[in-house]
């Protein structure tokens, strides 16, 4: 089962992340673009995704992944912690999300990262 202290540490340890408290819950923002939440108690995640693998992602697991109602126009996915295979499943969704919100200096800088996995 993975944690939200893991997810906190993979996140913190991305190049330029910071934490910041935002709507009563733990924010994480690369170059001031938010990638990552941990909302519901820190028992799931919200991480950026496409909405059409977003909902492949939901479809194919549900008991994994889900849409918050408030997230349904945005292109955000949930997961649940404990539901997750083990840390380097945490861990690929985690990189994939900063990926997504971090700016091509910081891609270009840190090719080890690549690019957001797409289909």
């Amino acid at each position: 089962m993975c944690t939200s202290e893991e997810a906190r540490e993979i996140a913190l340890a991305l190049p330029e992340t910071t934490e910041k408290e935002a709507w009563a819950m733990p924010t994480f923002r690369v170059a001031g673009k938010m990638f990552l939440t941990l909302p519901d108690d820190e028992t799931s995640l919200a991480v950026r995704c496409p909405k059409e693998e977003r909902d492949e992602l939901v479809r194919a697991e549900p008991g994994k992944f889900w849409v918050a109602d408030h997230e349904a126009s945005f292109a955000w996915v949930r997961a649940r912690l404990a539901a997750l295979d083990d840390v380097d499943e945490l861990r690929a969704i985690v990189v994939d999300s900063w990926q997504q919100a971090a700016p091509p200096r910081l891609l270009q800088a840190h090719p080890e990262l690549g690019p957001p996995a797409r289909p």
